[in-house]
């Protein structure tokens, strides 16, 4: 590790620690090295889950086809996408 490093602390029971002792041990890890490792891991798997769309092939086509010929611009789009202008070169104007 660095010498700017992060610290992570935590309480846990003893059962829990025993517990993850035993597993670091077993793959020859010290236990802070283990606790990091398992928690990246569970880290990436979280980001992702929660980062990624699964579609159907049915959706997949459906969201292409859309792609390809959105559907017509309705009043309310419009005047959605005014507002969204408005605020957008409002806040421009603010933050120079």
């Amino acid at each position: 590790m660095t010498g700017n490093g992060k610290r992570i602390t935590t309480r846990v029971t003893d059962q829990v620690q025993e517990k993850l002792q035993t597993a670091a041990d077993l793959v020859g890890a010290t236990l802070n090295q283990f606790v990091v490792q398992a928690a990246l891991e569970r880290a990436e798997r979280v980001i992702e889950s929660e980062s990624t769309m699964v579609l159907t092939r049915r959706e997949s086509l459906r969201l292409l086809a859309m792609i390809e010929n959105p559907p017509p611009r309705n009043e309310r789009f419009l005047r959605a996408q005014a507002s969204y202008r408005k605020t957008k070169s409002h806040a421009g104007s603010v933050a120079a």
